[in-house]
């Protein structure tokens, strides 16, 4: 590997900041740029170089590709990010540079749990009851598919305000998940939740209101991941790595 080879990570998840570190300590020579849309001003330091912002579209992230000579594109963003994740196979199609997804894997429901799992976020509004007192984890970005239920409470949490405006009678909570089950729990109490509305993004940190929602018995309104075009696809980081190590002839 030539020092001035360059790994692109589309960034935005806890996946991605943890593999930013893996990559620097696996390709020590090689140049790492982590990317993110800049949908949240609050960025994890993933302790390599950042970029924020868009490409503007395929073909921008093509151009991007081209002019700072990547050699390996990772898509680790958040599996609800369609559009980015489109536009790097399409610009990996086009510029012939490899290009590796980091996935997680999705939840599933065991034994106590109660899901109704729809294809958008626009059916998940449409499911909730009119006297519900529904949670809801889908982020700032998608509230607006929810404001005109007027009929019902709800609790929305994200981590910065949305630009939607809420209704007055709704709660809105800016802050990060809970690391624990029991806090999840107790806010549920608090606010006498009768549904968990969010998106099917899996991993462990914001699992902690479906396990808590399991406790309690609560139905969960589970909203389906988008389709994405074919990639290579992996929900571990090691494999990913020597994916990549091969990729790049480390």
């Amino acid at each position: 590997m030539m020092a001035t080879d360059h790994i692109l990570l589309l960034a935005g998840t806890r996946e991605a900041r943890l593999l930013a570190g893996d990559l620097a300590k696996s390709f020590p020579t090689a140049r790492i740029t982590a990317s993110y849309a800049g949908a949240v001003s609050d960025l994890s330091d993933p302790g390599v170089p950042v970029r924020v912002g868009g490409f503007g579209g395929a073909e921008g992230l093509a151009a991007y590709l081209a002019a700072e000579t990547v050699s390996v594109m990772i898509d680790a963003t958040h599996p609800f990010a369609a559009q980015i994740s489109r536009n790097a196979v399409a610009a990996a199609a086009s510029t012939g540079i490899p290009l590796f997804r980091l996935e997680r894997q999705e939840w599933a429901p065991v034994d106590g749990d109660n899901w109704k799992t729809v294809a958008s976020l626009e059916n998940a509004a449409a499911v909730l009851p009119s006297d519900a007192r529904a949670f809801l984890a889908i982020g700032r970005k998608d509230i607006a598919c929810f404001t005109q239920r007027t009929d019902l409470h709800a609790v929305a949490r994200m981590i910065e305000p949305p630009e939607a405006k809420l209704p007055d009678h709704w709660e809105l909570i800016l802050s990060r998940p809970p690391k624990t089950v029991d806090e999840e729990i107790a806010l549920f109490r608090d606010r006498q939740i009768t549904h968990v509305v969010t998106k099917n993004s899996g991993g462990k940190r914001s699992s902690a209101k479906i396990r808590a929602a399991r406790h309690l018995g609560l139905p969960v309104v589970m909203v389906r991941r988008p389709d994405l075009p074919e990639a290579a696809t992996f929900s571990a980081p090691p494999d990913l790595l020597l994916a990549v190590r091969r990729a790049m002839a480390f």
